[in-house]
């Protein structure tokens, strides 16, 4: 009988306590802190709600609950929303070192201590870029949808943002967090195609803290924005003879116009006969409004 009653106290005791709401309510707590990111994250906040005025403190504790810093020290606080800042630095001034803390709460009027179980990780380390690929080397942006992208592979140390420059303009952040991925280029900044040319694209990234990759230590790969091209860009030839130049292009068709003549292809080797008389001649190829030119230059008379 003794022990039915003893369990059925501390069942009520038990049923009870669950019915006693927390002192501390609505919290919000940073999860990240890069004291040096200069950057949004470079504080962390400690906001929650007291359901009554109490004399607080608030300490940053570490993984072995050691105060790290002290945010507050017996504070007469009114009931409601509270806030406070941390910069990463220790009591001492000091910059704490990497890991995982947590904010600790004492009300002085209730003789309660309460380890908050939200984790602050203050993170320093920027993401380092560990390889960059690129699925073809050149690009076309010229909307026949061939060839028109670049897929750049990459694998970075940690998760974290991908960002691809071309100059100081950022012209990619990566949608998702993973260490390793792709993303696709267009050969556009600010939604115009680039002009044919080679181009030195540069691969970096921003973590969860809001650590970036030093501009130093950003991987540089080269990709060429190309529509049409042909080789050589000189030919000498007789009159009337038959030459060859070499076409580059991903459209299917082009046009080319070589003096008084001019035709369609879509072979990578294009033959012509040289004009009958001796000059310098142009041959130009045109593709969707992109064109590529040669210099045929017939000599010799007929002979």
């Amino acid at each position: 009988m003794g022990l039915l009653i003893a369990t059925a106290a501390a069942f009520a005791v038990t049923e009870r306590l669950k019915l006693v709401k927390s002192p501390v309510y609505g919290t919000f707590v940073s999860k990240t802190l890069s004291p040096v990111c200069s950057c949004a994250r470079g504080k962390a906040t400690v906001a929650f709600k007291l359901r009554r005025a109490d004399d607080l403190t608030l300490q940053i504790v570490d993984a072995h609950r050691h105060v790290v810093a002290t945010l507050a020290s017996g504070r007469r606080e009114p009931k409601g929303h509270v806030s406070f800042v941390w910069d990463g630095r220790t009591d001492e001034g000091t910059r704490a070192p990497d890991g995982i803390y947590q904010p600790q709460i004492h009300l002085g009027r209730q003789h309660r201590t309460i380890l908050m179980p939200n984790r602050i990780s203050l993170d320093t380390k920027p993401p380092a870029v560990v390889s960059v690929t690129l699925s073809r080397p050149s690009v076309s942006p010229d909307g026949d949808h061939v060839g028109d992208s670049v897929k750049i592979g990459y694998k970075l140390s940690e998760p974290a943002h991908v960002l691809v420059y071309l100059g100081d303009h950022l012209l990619i952040r990566g949608r998702f967090r993973k260490p390793t991925d792709s993303v696709t280029w267009y050969g556009v900044v600010g939604g115009v195609p680039l002009k044919a040319g080679s181009y030195t694209l540069a691969v970096g990234a921003v973590d969860l803290a809001g650590n970036q990759t030093p501009v130093a230590k950003r991987k540089q790969v080269q990709v060429d924005v190309r529509y049409i091209a042909v080789a050589p860009s000189r030919v000498r030839t007789r009159p009337g003879a038959t030459f060859v130049v070499h076409v580059a292009t991903d459209s299917p068709r082009y046009t080319w116009t070589l003096g008084h003549r001019h035709g369609k292809s879509g072979k990578a080797a294009l033959k012509l006969a040289a004009p009958a008389g001796a000059g310098s001649y142009a041959l130009v190829l045109t593709e969707r409004g992109h064109t590529a030119r040669a210099t045929v230059v017939v000599s010799g008379g007929g002979k």
